[in-house]
């Protein structure tokens, strides 16, 4: 396999990290800063700035669709898979339209080729054990590995577990279709958003529940 790795948090982010480690062969494309909630935004009227951090590392001052196109255009023609996460913080449901992660595998799956977005839940003050992360992570993608689906990409979501909690399933199941809170505040400088992420609505058997309660949720999402 050749394999690019990229992310919406930024070359430095931890999530980025654990999936390198496991993978130290692939070529690393990434934001040089964070960009979380861009969606499939891409830039095409001025030059991208790139930093050469080796030659299989590179930080780019574009959004992760403009990484995973850079790498395809200029650097990995030949990539056979493209991997993006692990974001900090879900992107279940409806969030795949606003996600960079998911963007990046977006855009592999419109060129055919097989791709896996990864996000790792964090509830609201609470620190993410990045070391169980990376566990779960070597599962996933010893299962999906085995799975490609040019024209169509796989979307998984880690679960927050306490720290003995047992080891979560693996639960195939559709992207929930609820959307999110659209509770605001309003305020001298204008509305500030006020929705509660773990309140939103969620269907039954899709990811947000198998999320939420305690699974390791993989959603396949086609394109073309």
């Amino acid at each position: 396999m050749t394999i690019l790795l990229t992310n919406d948090d930024g070359i430095d982010a931890p999530g980025l990290a654990i999936l390198t480690e496991l993978l130290p062969e692939a070529l690393v494309v990434a934001p040089q800063t964070p960009c979380s909630g861009c969606g499939h935004q891409i830039t095409t009227r001025h030059p991208i700035p790139v930093e050469t951090r080796s030659p299989q590392r590179y930080a780019v001052q574009g959004t992760p669709v403009d990484c995973v196109r850079l790498a395809l255009g200029h650097w990995q023609p030949e990539t056979t898979w493209v991997i993006a996460g692990v974001n900090q913080g879900a992107n279940l449901g409806v969030d795949i339209y606003q996600s960079g992660t998911v963007a990046a595998v977006r855009e592999a799956a419109f060129h055919r080729i097989p791709a896996i977005a990864l996000s790792q839940y964090q509830p609201a003050g609470q620190v993410i054990d990045w070391a169980r992360t990376q566990r779960w992570l070597a599962r996933v993608l010893h299962l999906l590995f085995q799975k490609p689906e040019p024209g169509s990409f796989w979307n998984v979501n880690f679960p927050a577990l306490p720290p003995a909690a047992p080891e979560p399933d693996l639960v195939f199941c559709p992207p929930c279709t609820q959307p999110l809170p659209i509770r605001y505040a309003a305020t001298p400088q204008g509305f500030l958003y006020q929705g509660v992420y773990h309140e939103r609505a969620c269907d039954p058997t899709a990811d947000v529940a198998v999320c939420f309660g305690g699974h390791i949720a993989i959603s396949q999402i086609r394109v073309c």
